[in-house]
């Protein structure tokens, strides 16, 4: 058996994800969010609000020793308010953070703990931004938590190379990351960008002609693409990546 856990099951790519990994009798998804929306007999939820840290550090991972795949893929992520630093209150900073970094690095500290003697294809996979290489006013918690991921994933990366060169961690199947950006996808989050203030964000209409002239990706077309991508995973060249690039 596969098993997959999963932030942000609820909609959007996540969601996708999870409907494409479960078309497969082979697969088991575990997705971790606030709010449940589907059901399946390979499909487990947990509630978990990824904006309360002490949450998030007390998920357990389960023990799965006859695995052939386990992935953890950290999907959940929000713009949160858009608009320039100097109009945000606090406590928006700490729950954005905490939603797009703090989360995700918890999660993998802790997936790489709890499975870290097991036999299988352990892989992590970051879902990344454009936004990470590119300032956008009025995004600043997005683009800079998304840039703070890719360099995370980049990290944790080196560290498991290096570990591979040590004879006595080698015996040890290591750990793969990926921070795989998916590009301009039609989900909620787009929907967040088309309502912001003109004043708050000068790059408004461009985003509206986004989704006026059809230029946003469904979904599942780009669930097809990760997956596809990712059953090649040693053809996979980088870590921080974005799937245009393998289009």
């Amino acid at each position: 058996m596969n098993y997959y856990y999963i932030t942000g099951t609820s909609r959007g790519i996540g969601k996708a994800f999870a409907e494409h990994l479960l078309e497969n009798p082979a697969n088991y998804v575990i997705g971790l969010s606030r709010q449940c929306s589907l059901e399946h007999p390979n499909y487990k939820h947990y509630y978990l609000d990824l904006t309360d840290v002490n949450a998030v550090t007390d998920f357990k991972f389960g023990l799965h020793a006859h695995a052939k795949k386990v992935y953890l893929i950290n999907n959940a992520g929000s713009l949160g308010f858009i608009k320039p630093i100097g109009k945000l209150e606090a406590s928006t900073i700490i729950k954005n953070y905490t939603l797009n970094l703090i989360a995700p690095s918890i999660l993998t500290n802790a997936f790489i703990e709890c499975f870290d003697t097991t036999d299988a294809e352990k892989v992590i996979v970051n879902i990344s931004s454009g936004a990470a290489r590119t300032p956008i006013d009025g995004w600043a918690l997005y683009c800079s938590s998304k840039a703070g991921l890719d360099m995370f994933s980049r990290v944790v990366d080196a560290e498991q190379k290096i570990r591979a060169e040590n004879p006595l961690e080698s015996i040890h199947k290591g750990f793969r990351i990926f921070s795989i950006a998916p590009g301009v996808v039609d989900t909620n989050m787009q929907e967040e960008i088309r309502s912001a203030s003109k004043e708050d964000f000068s790059r408004l209409e461009d985003f509206i002609g986004y989704n006026e002239n059809n230029q946003l990706a469904n979904p599942k077309v780009i669930s097809e693409k990760y997956f596809k991508l990712l059953s090649k995973i040693n053809a996979i060249n980088g870590v921080s990546i974005s799937i245009k690039d393998y289009d």
